[in-house]
């Protein structure tokens, strides 16, 4: 196996460990993370999701669409080993609300929808103001992306990372019953 091969077999690992613990962690938080500033936003996974396991010829992939959020069928693909490979994530601060769809295969992001930007211009002081404001409201997702990862990442890297397997096995058992 190639350098290359190895890489990209080891991003995508680490994007499904990443997809997996951050609908486990959503979950057992009510959606709710900190900015390091001490700002909370919700972050939910809903909709659309991709479970996938095996290898090969025997890769397996559970994928559901649903606007009523029942993700039962990826929750048991969880249960029996498979990993999250797509998601549609959901982000909130205040009334601000952004949608995005993240593959883990490549951290692609797809499908933006940020909060609406009010296209009145009713000032016209700034025939820009628009474009930056949406540009912003860009940028901030993406700091809201990069803060669970790297609330991920640092705990993926830490003694603690076994004990947050062993929650996240529990969570999984506890979803059974």
């Amino acid at each position: 196996m190639d350098l290359l091969m190895l890489a990209e077999r080891e991003n995508t690992l680490l994007g499904q460990d990443f997809l997996t613990w951050l609908w486990y962690k959503s979950e057992i938080n009510d959606g709710m993370f900190e900015q390091e500033n001490g700002e909370r936003f919700m972050l939910y996974m809903e909709q659309r999701m991709s479970v996938q396991g095996g290898d090969g010829e025997n890769v397996d992939t559970a994928t559901v669409n649903s606007a009523s959020g029942d993700m039962t069928e990826v929750l048991y693909g969880l249960r029996t080993g498979k990993k999250v490979t797509r998601a549609q994530l959901k982000m909130e601060i205040d009334e601000n609300i952004w949608q995005v769809q993240v593959k883990a295969e490549d951290f692609t992001l797809s499908g933006l929808k940020t909060p609406k930007v009010d296209m009145k211009d009713e000032d016209g002081d700034d025939p820009d103001a628009k474009f930056l404001e949406k540009i912003y409201l860009i940028e901030k997702c993406l700091a809201l992306f990069d803060r669970v990862f790297k609330e991920f990442i640092t705990l993926r890297i830490s003694e603690d990372w076994q004990d947050e397997v062993a929650k996240f096995r529990h969570w999984l058992r506890e979803g059974e019953k």
